[in-house]
């Protein structure tokens, strides 16, 4: 996560925290058990932490924001290594993990390529890269659900990237206005991984019972043994 989120951690755990959580499926099913090494890029408040060492991986959490750790920390207890670095620049030798995940980043980056390629440097041959974020067509700052609506209201704005300060779909006391989110569209989210030395096997859209379009987006991808 964005060092933008010091400050904003424990109330980000109590409000976000459980949807976030909600991936840990998708992690036990593309990305599956260890045995080895595993890399929780921008892991945040550590909410996956746990679901990864059960599944029998050493894991190791690297975010840039100290606030986040310090709840992951409260999390894991000393059992996984946390690791204050930027995700876009990884302390790490090339190879040295069997395998990377990273849970709802894309909108915090102001780089995401560049963290993608950090995620496959430090990613062995034949290792796995899982990636969950939210579906860029139909959340973000263009798109506008209101209460108990299951199909946004969409505005103009989709192909904009950055950090959009005001937008229809930006809650005055949303996460975005916190911290200014990012907003990447489809294209360029797959070609942070097409561009890597990576190759995606699987693409996926999640949705909620009773929504009427996906709010998340699941890919795996391999580094070429």
């Amino acid at each position: 996560m964005s060092a933008r989120y010091d400050g904003f951690a424990s109330w980000y755990d109590e409000h976000i925290g459980r949807y976030t959580a909600a991936a840990g499926d998708v992690i036990e099913r593309l990305l599956g058990a260890g045995p080895g090494r595993c890399l929780d890029l921008c892991c945040g408040t550590g909410v996956h932490l746990h679901t990864l060492l059960a599944l029998g991986w050493q894991v190791t959490g690297v975010d840039s924001s100290s606030d986040q750790l310090r709840v992951a920390r409260e999390r894991v207890g000393d059992d996984i290594e946390l690791v204050k670095a930027d995700a876009a620049v990884l302390p790490f030798r090339d190879g040295q993990f069997d395998a990377v995940v990273s849970m709802f980043s894309h909108t915090d980056a102001d780089d995401f390529s560049a963290i993608v390629g950090e995620g496959a440097r430090v990613l062995g041959r034949g290792g796995t890269f899982v990636y969950v974020g939210i579906h860029p067509c139909f959340v973000g700052p263009h798109s506008l659900y209101g209460a108990d609506q299951p199909v946004p209201e969409l505005h103009p704005g989709y192909s904009e990237l950055g950090r959009p300060q005001e937008a229809p779909g930006i809650r005055p006391d949303g996460l975005w206005a916190r911290v200014a989110g990012v907003h990447l569209p489809l294209a360029v989210l797959l070609h942070a991984f097409f561009d890597a030395p990576l190759r995606l096997d699987t693409v996926e859209e999640h949705r909620d019972e009773g929504e009427g379009y996906p709010r998340r987006i699941v890919l795996r991808a391999r580094r070429d043994a």
